[in-house]
């Protein structure tokens, strides 16, 4: 050890050598083959240094946000969460090394019918279960390598999260956007609860347990989600909104084209239903009336034929018809006719048999000259009253959050026989859950309001997209007692940079935490409407699964003998039946999952990284094949020799004499040059710009190639070998962080050091505290002069020059340049944009009235990749 840093010394570094010792090479100069056994060597020793992510919330400069949807903790990682979560760290690594100020929070959205029973059928707690869960997970990302930050873990379950989604219900119940009311509801009556229609499939059977759905009417607290409806279609256009890409439109399509109004109307019932109408004004007519669809849930009631429902617009009681013949909107069951307005309705109340209009004092206010203003009444009226008036589609309902279930977040809420539903009050929060086995009397309490000692608390629980519609901003100060959040911390690290989860929460999650930001927004407590900046939606990971034809059943790889793997052609080795082949989504019920822990054990956790990444976009489904997997170790065992190979270079003692300025040479040294250049700035856009990582990785493949290809005296004496090497090392760093640690440790222990690296390098520090590699000043860049989309030439600029070139000065180079203003004779000009890529491409697009026929697209550059993605 002595003759070690002796030997460090005398080459000049100046470290602590504590420091140094624990995170030098574990195989040092071993000439070893790089098998399973020395990767797992490997990411023993480099583990505990790897997992460290904290972020300083203290400085505000340069921060990036990356989230990734947070885990149910269901005790064991599947493929899918290695994809997300590597995805994720990778993004991260990469920011951090860029010189951002990282947040990579993590945490358990862990309330839920999967653990409450599970629980029941083990005989243990709900919150025995999830926390069993909960460590067996955290243990198993930790061995994935993620660089979370564990000082902002957090819980949905812990009463420290959950009494703040309570106060989050108790502002949305002061600002009128939770109540209740009674629906008719899908009940699943094995799980025994309410699922939302989405949980329903097409035979209408619940998701989870496979009975059949009953519709049953029960009272149940809503969210008002649809009060913000037009707000939350509007925030699509956004233009803070990146790589939003099909989610807009799946945003859109759930949000609906917001041409008209709700209200909330008081029936003789005393319970409130919903009308929509696209046009308010009708709600003046004092001859108005309702007709609401005969399945109807208000036609169950005894008294349905009675019933009908206050107008506080013009102070008149609106009747009410069951009946099918009515014109109602699209998706909707109550239709409001005014006779007064319509003569279709005028013959629709005479068909029914109600009392023939007759004119009014009111009447003479009705004529088309006063129809604006009658609006502007009603919705004044409706806004002062809380009662709706709002835009919204006619398909939009307000959010069902109540959940028959124990393990979720109490609703904040006492029912008193004197006073009714009582808000619990801030300070005696949270409202914790009972233990499992409390008889009813637990939930007896005293009225806040009026003290009634028979007042009983509210049993119904919150659907678990409450927890995670805000868990984005409880991240940030996740362990604050006194405040939901400090909000100074917000306003600094909101929005989030990038979210990465799944398609399959695209739509309800993304709504829902749309509509909270949105809400607190409003409310001075989240800077942004927008809750996140950028997506980053990954595909599925498919396994191969095998269908007996005949019956459908689920069989095993090995109970298949497979006789043409491009036709699909498999047979049951037991029987000889015809077996169907084909990719879906990895689960137990399929038998096609694969391990993590497996695929851990067999192939290391930085190859398995390595795997999830490689071959297609993070946006496209993987198809998981063993078949794919040699690239990615050959080219990890590629690098290994060349790392070897290069130290054995540096080491030999040779008294051959090279000439490092012949022409030979320095045309070697120029394509290393080149290809460093080349592959760092595709590396780059991909990891920074497009999240195309798979792409990435091609371009460090491309790197190992010119790296092998170097001549043995290039890379003892070649200084353009050495920094490409490096490179190399630091860009495989946020994918592979433990291999290319031990690769970095092994790269600055070998000697001979030349100046040229020695300058961009910090030698002293481990490779993931290294500065990103960047592309030379010199290096010529391309400024692409684009007409209508297509390619018309590529300007050569030095990458010092190019950084500084804006719009003008690109209209000035493409005006100055013969392939263009020759082009451009006789055409309009329409418009012209720019887009600077700092270190990588510019790109002007002109636009004209007219293309030539003949002009034929070429060559995409990289933003042409990233529209099209």
């Amino acid at each position: 050890m002595q003759a070690l840093r002796h030997r460090c010394l005398l080459r000049g570094l100046e470290f602590n050598w504590c420091r140094r010792f624990l995170t030098q090479s574990c195989t040092g100069n071993e000439q070893l083959e790089l098998t399973n056994d020395v990767k797992h060597r490997i990411e023993t020793h480099w583990s505990q240094q790897l997992c460290n992510g904290q972020f300083d919330n203290k400085q505000t400069a340069n921060k990036f946000y990356v989230l990734s949807m947070f885990p149910y903790p269901s005790g064991n990682l599947h493929m899918g969460h290695v994809r997300v979560y590597t995805i994720s760290d990778a993004v991260a690594r990469f920011q951090r090394m860029c010189g951002k100020n990282v947040f990579q929070p993590i945490g358990w959205d862990s309330f839920g019918l999967p653990a409450e029973n599970a629980a029941n059928q083990r005989g243990v707690a709900p919150a025995d279960w999830t926390q069993q869960n909960i460590a067996q997970m955290k243990q198993q990302l930790q061995r994935l390598g993620c660089s979370f930050d564990w000082t902002h873990e957090l819980s949905t379950s812990s009463p420290e999260y959950y009494k703040w989604t309570q106060s989050l219900f108790l502002m949305l119940h002061k600002h009128g956007l939770a109540y209740q009311n009674e629906a008719l509801v899908n009940w699943d009556p094995v799980d025994k609860t309410v699922l939302a229609d989405e949980q329903v499939d097409a035979n209408g059977c619940s998701w989870r347990s496979g009975a059949k759905v009953e519709k049953k009417l029960l009272k149940q607290w809503f969210i008002r989600t649809s009060a913000y409806a037009k707000q939350l279609l509007d925030g699509l256009d956004d233009p803070t909104l990146r790589d939003w890409r099909d989610i807009i439109n799946l945003q859109r399509h759930w949000i609906g084209e917001c041409d008209g109004y709700a209200f909330t109307l008081l029936t003789s019932a005393s319970n409130m239903l919903r009308v929509w109408t696209a046009n308010p004004e009708h709600l003046k007519d004092p001859h108005a009336f309702l007709v609401l669809r005969s399945k109807h849930y208000l036609c169950q009631l005894p008294d349905a034929n009675q019933l009908s429902v206050e107008n506080p617009f013009a102070k008149t009681t609106l009747p009410v018809v069951f009946n099918d013949d009515a014109v109602f909107p699209a998706h909707c069951d109550v239709y409001l006719a005014a006779p007064s307005f319509r003569t279709e309705d005028r013959e629709l109340w005479e068909s029914f048999g109600l009392a023939i209009c007759k004119s009014s004092e009111n009447e003479e206010h009705i004529n088309p000259g006063n129809w604006e203003q009658l609006r502007k009444e009603v919705l004044h009226a409706a806004s002062r009253l809380n009662i709706g008036g709002y835009r919204v589609s006619s398909k939009l309902q307000d959010w069902l959050i109540s959940r028959q279930r124990y393990w979720g977040t109490p609703i904040p809420i006492v029912h008193c026989p004197k006073c009714g539903a009582v808000p619990v009050p801030e300070q005696q929060l949270p409202v914790t859950l009972p233990p499992r086995d409390a008889g009813k009397d637990s939930l007896r309490c005293e009225c806040p309001k009026c003290g009634d000692s028979q007042a009983r608390r509210e049993t119904d629980t919150m659907d678990t997209f409450v927890d995670s519609s805000w868990y984005y901003l409880r991240y940030l100060d996740a362990h604050n007692a006194e405040r939901i959040f400090d909000t100074s911390l917000v306003n600094n690290f909101m929005p989030v940079d990038l979210y990465i989860g799944g398609k399959e929460h695209a739509v309800l999650h993304l709504y829902y935490a749309r509509f909270m930001n949105h809400f607190l927004h409003s409310c001075g407590l989240s800077p942004t409407s927008e809750p996140f900046s950028r997506l980053l939606v990954q595909g599925m990971v498919m396994g191969r699964s095998y269908r007996v034809k005949g019956s459908g059943r689920y069989v095993r790889e090995s109970e298949v003998e497979i006789v043409n793997a491009k036709k699909n052609q498999a047979l049951l080795k037991e029987t000889q039946e015809p077996v169907v082949m084909g990719w879906e989504k990895m689960s137990k019920s399929k038998l096609n999952g694969v391990e993590p822990d497996d695929m851990f054990n067999e192939y290391g956790t930085d190859t398995t990284r390595l795997i999830i990444l490689a071959d297609v976009a993070p946006t496209s489904h993987r198809n998981w094949s063993s078949a794919t997997f040699p690239g990615i170790l050959n080219w990890q065992k590629r690098l290994w020799l060349t790392l070897e190979e290069f130290q054995a270079a540096r080491e030999e003692s040779s008294t051959d004499i090279v000439d490092t300025g012949s022409d030979a040479f320095l045309l070697e040294d120029a394509k290393l040059f080149d290809a460093r250049n080349f592959y760092i700035k595709g590396a780059t856009f991909n990891y920074r710009h497009a999240h195309q990582l798979s792409v990435a990785i091609s371009k460090m493949q491309g790197l190992t190639n010119s790296l092998r290809r170097t001549p043995k005296h290039i890379q003892r004496h070649g200084k353009q070998f050495e920094r490409a090497l490096a490179a190399q090392i630091i860009m495989l760093a946020p994918m592979a962080p433990h291999f290319a640690s031990e690769l970095w440790s092994k790269f600055v222990s070998v000697p001979g050091r030349l100046n040229a690296a020695s300058e961009e390098l910090q030698w002293t520090k481990d490779v993931l505290e290294q500065r990103w590699p960047d592309v030379d000043a010199v290096y010529q860049l391309d400024l692409s002069i684009k007409v209508n989309g297509f390619e018309n030439c590529v300007i050569k600029v030095a990458r010092n020059q190019l950084d500084k070139v804006n719009h003008s000065d690109a209209l000035d180079i493409a005006f100055n340049t013969q392939s263009v203003t020759s082009y451009l004779i006789d055409k309009k000009i329409r418009t012209t944009n720019f887009v600077l890529y700092p270190g990588i491409e510019a790109i002007l697009n002109i636009y004209v009235d007219k293309l030539k026929k003949e002009q034929k697209p070429t060559k995409s550059s990289s933003m042409d990749k990233l529209q099209a993605e």
